[in-house]
């Protein structure tokens, strides 16, 4: 039996392209762009296994509806995605219920594990300092390669720069220092 799993989302295109990807690996998706389409949702429908919210979705924040899908249903595991992510916003997901916590652009492989039965509860430990804007740079180009399955003209396209200035990014790999230097 396919679980049940609804996508609050506010980007029409990132909804889409992941509700399809989430489609792919036997989740019965619900999209919603609005809360008042997730409020509508969690109401009508019987079941909701899985819930991924986005954190800012418009004027609204997806954190209002951890308490109202816990209500409902309390085992749904709930994975609030945000483009500006913060400590203090994920202590204040966890502490109203919701399981996991991930800055986009998340690749579906972090997605599908934070939202899995075995994915840990506890955020991870944070790094000394933070990685490089190349590293940062190179880690969301990589992401953004996965999520096209290596189509560097619809990378491109998504990243909204030129398919020769990603090829010349591609090959500008961080160096190993770079990577050590992240890690101290």
């Amino acid at each position: 039996m396919a679980e049940h799993l609804l996508l609050l989302e506010d980007d029409e295109v990132l909804r889409h392209h992941l509700g399809r990807k989430l489609e792919r690996h036997q989740y019965q998706v619900i999209c919603c762009a609005s809360l008042e389409e997730a409020r509508q949702a969690i109401e009508s429908k019987p079941e909701i296994h899985i819930a991924v919210l986005d954190q800012n979705v418009g004027h609204d924040n997806g954190l209002d509806l951890i308490t109202p899908i816990l209500e409902k249903f309390p085992a749904c595991r709930i994975l609030i995605l945000t483009g500006y992510g913060s400590i203090p916003a994920a202590v204040a997901a966890t502490r109203r219920g919701a399981r996991n916590y991930l800055t986009k652009p998340a690749s579906l492989s972090d997605i599908l594990h934070a939202i899995s039965d075995e994915a840990e509860t506890a955020l991870p430990a944070l790094p000394d300092a933070p990685p490089s804007l190349e590293r940062l740079e190179w880690e969301h180009i990589q992401r953004v390669m996965e999520e096209h399955d290596g189509n560097i003209s619809a990378a491109a396209r998504t990243l909204g720069i030129h398919r020769r200035t990603l090829q010349r990014r591609l090959k500008k790999r961080p160096s190993a220092s770079e990577y050590e230097r992240d890690r101290n």
